[in-house]
């Protein structure tokens, strides 16, 4: 075990090759612009789902009477 965790920690420090403050902004920017326009996405769907939904509940309603 304790061999395991001495390997672990050379290779995190020896072999790991760790993104610079730069680089890890940008793909900081990148994933909250793509979070954004997926949740974009998901709010269109979502809001067209309810309208089609509610167009077909209310011809059902109306067919029954």
């Amino acid at each position: 075990m304790l061999n395991y965790v001495k390997e672990s920690y050379n290779e995190l420090v020896h072999k790991v090759t760790w993104p610079t403050f730069p680089q890890l902004q940008s793909s900081t920017v990148v994933v909250m612009v793509a979070s954004v326009i997926f949740a974009i996405v998901v709010v269109v769907m979502d809001t067209t789902f309810e309208t089609i939904l509610a167009q077909i509940y209310k011809f059902l309603g109306s067919v029954g009477r």
